[in-house]
């Protein structure tokens, strides 16, 4: 299953790249959430071969995904792929420079089955598609006008 958006910003695309390559304050944001994260690398500057074992809970269990960050190509590319018993999937963000204040930021999600269960849930999961859509774009919306205040801060 895919899911895909795009959105643009009012902000230059180095401040978004930026904004999107905080991993720190990403691992805080989950942390409270509930969300446990482990850091599988060693790199001490943001780049391709960042990993995290992620724990979450989703529809009652408790699950673990790995999670690698494949391609980073300041500022314009930044790809993950994370793997569970169920599930591997892909989420990209690509950066496109509108003018030198405005920047299209690009969002892409594929889920891909690994289990009969799994096979299923995504199944389910088409039949409320437009509803799934629907919420995807508004979190993206949401992270750029995130992105956009932050910038207005120190403009």
């Amino acid at each position: 299953m895919k899911l895909s958006t795009r959105t643009d910003i009012s902000a230059p695309a180095g401040f978004v790249f930026g904004r999107l390559a905080d991993f720190g304050s990403f691992e805080r944001v989950a942390m409270r959430r509930g969300i446990t994260l482990k850091r599988l690398d060693t790199l001490n500057e943001p780049g391709a071969g960042m990993s995290w074992d992620i724990g979450f809970r989703f529809r009652g269990k408790q699950r673990q995904m790995i999670t690698d960050v494949k391609r980073f190509e300041v500022p314009e590319l930044i790809v993950y792929e994370g793997v569970s018993n169920s599930f591997e999937a892909v989420m990209d963000f690509d950066l496109t420079d509108l003018s030198r204040t405005r920047t299209r930021l690009q969002v892409g999600l594929e889920l891909k089955p690994r289990s009969l269960g799994a096979r299923l849930m995504i199944q389910s999961a088409k039949l409320g598609k437009g509803n799934l859509e629907r919420r995807f774009k508004e979190r993206i919306e949401q992270f750029a006008q995130d992105i956009e205040r932050q910038h207005e801060k120190i403009a």
